[in-house]
């Protein structure tokens, strides 16, 4: 049997991995005042930095249509996949996973199977990457989606913003928290619990909330076998430094990944996040 893996581009996979390993990756969209473009082919995190600095303009970002994934799936199995598992950010915080399990029932739901993964990011892209994994050893789709839902399961994702005012008005996290974000300048620190963006602490300056991440991630990586990823937006060299802080605290970490999020992710952070991805290994 061969199954086919599918995600969207919130996974934010290093750059060539999907194509070598023949994951297909369906595109949220991004609105940049009138312009559309899908995420991460035509909207960059470059070109989502520039938008963010201009306050008149109007950035959004949208879930990809059951449509686009229905044409998605049946190209798969008529390249001759048995099944797909199609693996998607948290639907605490998207419609993707919604639409995908749309295109699902319509496509045939004995041969797709969609995973919300709970998670972000490298959280996704950890899940997707054990899902082809077990794919390539010729396992079910039973099997396939197990192994995508046991890193989800395990995956914690903590993050730093500069403030909560974007998150806020996409309405990914409540005003309530927002105000938590603005008092005296504070820097929050957030967590993903149960796929929903919650406030975890607060410190003052950006060089705590770094040590703050460190600390979390080795706490969270119970022992140092763990995949990591460091994620940042118009951040690379406060990225960087993190990781090297975490090369000297985790040097058992199996994977260190580092790399800027796309656009999607970015415009509801807003530039100035820095995250660390943790899934510590069985």
């Amino acid at each position: 049997m061969r199954v086919a893996v599918v995600t969207d581009s919130t996974a934010y996979l290093p750059p060539g991995v999907a194509e070598q390993r023949g994951i297909r990756v369906v595109p949220l969209e991004v609105r940049l005042g009138d312009r559309v473009g899908r995420d991460g082919l035509e909207v960059g995190a470059r070109e989502l930095v520039t938008a963010l600095a201009d306050r008149h303009l109007d950035v959004q970002t949208s879930r990809p249509t059951p449509a686009a994934f229905a044409a998605c799936f049946r190209d798969a199995l008529s390249q001759g996949a048995d099944g797909v598992v199609s693996v998607h950010l948290s639907r605490e915080l998207s419609g993707t996973w919604d639409a995908a399990r749309l295109a699902a029932e319509e496509v045939g739901p004995d041969r797709v199977r969609v995973v919300d993964s709970r998670a972000l990011a490298m959280g996704l892209g950890y899940a997707v990457l054990a899902a082809a994994d077990t794919a390539e050893a010729g396992a079910d789709g039973q099997a396939v989606e197990d192994a995508a839902a046991d890193v989800a399961a395990r995956c914690r994702v903590f993050f730093s913003v500069d403030n909560l005012d974007r998150l806020r008005r996409g309405g990914r996290i409540g005003a309530a928290a927002a105000l938590f974000g603005t008092a005296l300048a504070v820097k929050p620190l957030l967590h993903l619990a149960e796929g929903r963006i919650m406030p975890l602490e607060k410190v003052r300056t950006s060089a705590r909330a770094a040590q703050r991440l460190v600390d979390l991630a080795v706490r969270a990586a119970d022992g140092g076998h763990a995949d990591l990823a460091v994620h940042h937006l118009g951040a690379a060299q406060r990225a960087e430094e993190l990781a090297d802080r975490l090369r000297e605290r985790l040097p058992d970490a199996t994977r260190l990944l580092v790399s800027e999020v796309g656009a999607v992710i970015g415009a509801h952070a807003g530039t100035g996040l820095l995250g660390v991805v943790v899934v510590p290994r069985r």
